[in-house]
């Protein structure tokens, strides 16, 4: 897939005041230091689509960007280093997990996970949370150009070994590097593969 066309839609904590139509969206969401917002402009070839920060926690709101007129990118808030008060994580959570009960178009989840970590229990929980809510989602692993190819390995054969006890089969992932452009093609195209098949 090539990216034409990126605009921002709107920002908000409500889910029903996302857009109302029909066109499918795939959610962005990871610790909040995980390099979200970098990915999401590498894949859409924007320098500020979305807003990086070096304070973790930039993303408070469910952001839809609409691509190339036909399918959403919905960038959601981090959880984890957020220097934000319990009572707003509060907030955050339930519109996050408003967002993924309620909102009918969203096709796909990705999480996205540090390559450089152990498996985080805070990652692990959010995924089995996705899984016993029958939420389709990949994993993205993020900033492999950090890495040698050895060390990659070793980290995505952690989270089998762990996924593995509860999991009957690894999710589907993708390696990724903003900074490098990592991961881009294969990532695009799996959305496109699923866009062309509803």
């Amino acid at each position: 897939m090539k990216i034409t066309s990126a605009e921002f839609v709107v920002s908000n904590s409500d889910v029903s005041k996302c857009p109302n139509n029909i066109l499918p969206e795939y959610a962005f969401i990871g610790r909040s230091n995980v390099g979200k917002s970098s990915l999401i402009n590498m894949l859409t070839n924007r320098k500020s689509l979305a807003k990086t920060s070096g304070k973790p926690g930039k993303t408070q709101l469910i952001n839809h960007f609409i691509i190339n007129k036909n399918w959403y990118l919905v960038d959601l808030p981090g959880y984890g280093y957020a220097k934000v008060s319990k009572s707003a994580k509060k907030v955050f959570q339930k519109f996050i997990t408003d967002y993924f009960s309620k909102r009918k178009q969203l096709v796909s989840a990705f999480v996205l996970v540090d390559i450089r970590h152990k498996p985080q229990p805070l990652d692990l929980e959010f995924m089995q949370w996705l899984g016993e809510n029958l939420i389709p989602f990949s994993i993205i692993f993020t900033k492999a150009d950090k890495l040698k190819p050895k060390a990659i390995d070793k980290h995505i054969d952690d989270y089998k070994n762990i996924l593995f006890e509860s999991w009957e089969e690894m999710p589907n992932f993708f390696i990724t590097s903003s900074s490098k452009g990592i991961g881009k093609e294969k990532l695009l195209d799996y959305i496109e593969s699923i866009n062309n098949t509803i």
